[in-house]
């Protein structure tokens, strides 16, 4: 007899001899160790341990019952009858199963996850035969916890309607935003709304995305804010920083959530990009971050860095990378009225697209980062 398995015979034969446990209890955990030590059980002990399982195990204890799911879940020769048996326990129990390996139709993880309580939702998101549609309704379950799980599992890919529910809340928690920056399966594209969290080298890579997408498909070019309009940018982040940072969310298609994100934002790197995006020159977009005389404004290094930044980006770039960071839908620069077809280089009443940027700017942007920090 194994001795892992004679060590806990022998603890379940001293706590029953204490009083410490049901003597049924003790036999049907005794006769489980003892069929799982058999590599080929016989039909009359099988038999036997169905009937005895069925019959104890709506009676026994929670944990006595946990233990039996764990151990029987992903044995080869559990009974079914005595897996469904477990399962009617739910709670702890039917976590305890699908966590460790129960089969399960693809059917049957859907409705789990569709119809069930938070442990073994939990326990489901850690699965590595988790669907597609089972992610999507774990994840609209809106649960930290739920959350946690599905990220951290690495074998299970997750597609883009569960991305789409997480994202928004990973900006509030920097631990999920933490680990979906840390998967290795997503591309730094579909992450840019965590800009303000990524590393410098996954910012880089968004940056270059952002380039790379503008240069397959340039954005219409929004008119930029006049000359007086950036002066009294610069104005208000003298006298009143919270309302120069609602000036700027409004001039950049934001809302008040967005202005409070780049108020909430120590680096001030989404400020600039929405001021590059707005078409403020480094200069201007330089004055108006220096005025807001906080802790970036006085620090020369983060300054210089974000002049860097500012000077390697075109202003389309920038505010791609803004409306995704900071969830804005792109204003339409269509008119009700049937423009004919022009020069792409656009007139007076019909501007064109922006010039795609240069080939090598992401590569100008590491050259000029790659010595600073975040």
């Amino acid at each position: 007899m194994p001795s892992r398995i004679a060590t806990d015979i022998a603890e379940l034969a001293r706590l029953a001899s204490d009083g410490g446990l049901d003597l049924r209890q003790v036999a049907l955990r005794v006769k489980t160790d003892l069929l799982l030590a058999t590599p080929s059980p016989s039909t009359e002990d099988m038999e036997a341990f169905r009937a005895m399982a069925e019959a104890l195990i709506p009676v026994i204890d929670e944990a006595t019952a946990t233990i039996l799911a764990r151990k029987l879940a992903s044995w080869p020769h559990a009974p079914r009858e005595v897996l469904a048996s477990l399962r009617a326990r739910g709670g702890k129990v039917m976590a305890a199963l699908i966590g460790h390996g129960m089969p399960l139709s693809a059917t049957e993880i859907e409705e789990i996850a569709a119809d069930s309580d938070d442990e073994a939702r939990i326990a489901l998101a850690s699965r590595r035969d988790l669907t597609s549609t089972a992610s999507s309704a774990l994840a609209g379950c809106n649960s930290a916890k739920i959350d946690a799980a599905l990220v951290a599992n690495a074998a299970v890919s997750l597609p883009r309607s569960t991305l789409d529910l997480l994202l928004p809340r990973a900006l509030g928690a920097p631990a999920l935003g933490a680990a979906l920056l840390a998967r290795a399966d997503l591309p730094a594209s579909e992450l840019t709304p965590l800009f303000l969290q990524a590393s410098l080298e996954k910012r880089l890579a968004m940056i270059d995305a952002a380039a790379a997408h503008e240069a397959l498909a340039p954005s219409p070019r929004p008119a930029t804010l006049p000359s007086e309009q950036i002066s009294d940018l610069i104005a208000t982040a003298l006298s009143d920083r919270s309302g120069a940072f609602t000036a700027l969310a409004n001039a950049s298609g934001g809302d008040a959530r967005f202005a409070a994100a780049m108020a909430d934002d120590p680096s001030r790197q989404l400020a600039a990009l929405a001021l590059i995006g707005c078409g403020a020159s480094p200069e201007d977009a330089t004055r108006f971050l220096i005025g807001l005389g906080d802790d970036a404004a006085r620090s020369v290094e983060r300054i210089f860095s974000l002049v860097e930044l500012m000077r390697s980006l075109q202003p389309a770039v920038a505010r791609r990378l803004t409306q995704q960071i900071g969830g804005i839908t792109p204003r339409s620069t269509r008119s009700g009225a049937l423009q004919p077809a022009m020069d792409p280089s656009g007139t007076s009443a019909r501007p064109g697209a922006e010039r795609a940027p240069p080939r090598g700017i992401v590569q100008e942007i590491r050259r000029r980062l790659g010595a600073s920090s975040d």
